[in-house]
């Protein structure tokens, strides 16, 4: 009875935390990593720094939401499977509940360029530099590991293509094992995963079959909601780089076929951006468009399934192959890539798509000392963004 209770306790806790980052995380998967780490980490301490360092690169690893697969993983870590559901409710459920809302009843409108949003991409300039100075520190100590950093930032600049983050994770794997294979480490941090390695073995196995057999019960049935499920699917199961990469993915999947026209998917674009939580919510949109409220249901599981059988199936084996010495010199490498990257996408599309004038600058530094040097709340520094956004536009 007791055990219950404390597990009650604890799904609660990660629901009330998870809701909140849900309701407050603007600006894209890179800046919902600087989220989390300001609340898991620095604010609550559920991990180290260099345990969300490494689940982050396993999760930019694998296909599907980085950031969503971070917030799954840390629910587990705390509260088991249960855990990682409910941290997965809290984190998106606003979200899908508002672009379902937006769909159903304002298809027509374009918001993508209220003012209030670009406080909010300001917010998010402030926030990701909050997360990757705090990283850095971290993950970059030594001039090889710098140097790991500064190769994944020019790699992931130049050469922006679906593969590229993997292409420089592998590579600074390598980079890494090469190293400091010899390298000896002291930190012999275990992180207890309440799945066992059938479990983590059966969802990827389910991964793989669904990814198989789904194109072929649609061809057999041609029933239009296995064709939803199946395409909602696929694309979560074959994005590498977050949210900004299915988007494209899914335009070419739906608009052609004549399932959603090219100004409803637009508006549905502008309003993606205009709320919290991760852009994979955007299926809830589309899905909603097509085939109601229950639509958007059912392309949101769709779509975020692939990303909670990968998360699960390699979790269990994640403590085997960090205490390997040869793959903690290449995990060196990879973490302090996952710096390069953050600052690769601080600059493209955050900062370039978000401080056009001065007065952005001026803005973005006063968010930014809030947060880090007055220790104001996240949520805080959200509304005044919001509210400066606004005041911005009448100046």
């Amino acid at each position: 009875m007791t055990e219950n209770k404390s597990l009650l306790k604890t799904l609660l806790e990660i629901l009330m935390v998870s809701t909140r980052l849900g309701l407050t995380s603007f600006g894209g998967p890179i800046a919902h990593l600087g989220y989390f780490h300001e609340e898991y980490v620095r604010k609550r301490k559920w991990m180290d720094e260099k345990g969300y360092a490494d689940l982050v690169a396993l999760c930019q690893f694998l296909p599907g939401p980085a950031s969503s697969q971070v917030g799954i993983g840390i629910g587990v870590m705390r509260g088991g499977v249960l855990g990682g559901i409910v941290s997965f409710i809290g984190f998106t459920l606003p979200s899908v509940i508002a672009l379902i809302v937006f769909a159903l009843i304002l298809q027509g409108l374009n918001v993508s360029d209220l003012s209030w949003i670009h406080g909010l991409k300001l917010v998010a300039v402030a926030v990701v530099a909050h997360a990757i100075l705090g990283m850095a520190e971290k993950l970059t100590p030594d001039l090889k590991r710098k140097t790991i950093a500064l190769l994944a930032l020019i790699g992931t600049l130049l050469w922006q293509t679906a593969f590229s983050q993997v292409g420089v994770i592998l590579l600074a794997g390598l980079l890494g094992f090469l190293l400091y294979k010899d390298q000896t480490d002291n930190d012999e941090t275990k992180y207890e995963f309440p799945i066992s390695k059938k479990f983590a073995v059966i969802c990827l196995s389910l991964f793989f079959a669904l990814l198989l057999l789904l194109p072929l019960l649609r061809d057999l049935t041609s029933n239009s909601w296995i064709a939803i499920f199946d395409s909602f699917y696929r694309s979560g199961s074959l994005v590498f780089g977050g949210g900004h990469v299915v988007l494209p993915l899914l335009e070419r999947e739906f608009v052609p076929s004549g399932w959603i026209s090219e100004e409803a998917f637009l508006a549905g674009y502008g309003a993606a951006q205009a709320v919290p939580g991760p852009l994979f919510t955007f299926a809830a949109y589309i899905g909603a468009v097509m085939n109601g409220w229950q639509g958007g249901l059912l392309a949101t599981i769709a779509i975020f399934l692939p990303a909670f059988l990968l998360i699960l199936g390699a979790l269990p084996f994640w403590n085997l192959l960090r205490q390997n010495r040869k793959i903690k010199g290449a995990l060196m490498g990879v973490n302090a890539a996952v710096v390069g990257i953050l600052i690769s996408a601080f600059y493209q599309p955050i900062w370039t798509t978000t401080i056009l004038k001065p007065i952005d600058f001026a803005f973005a530094a006063v968010l930014f000392s809030m947060l880090v040097y007055w220790k104001l709340p996240p949520w805080v520094v959200v509304v005044t963004g919001a509210l400066g956004g606004l005041l911005m536009s009448l100046l």
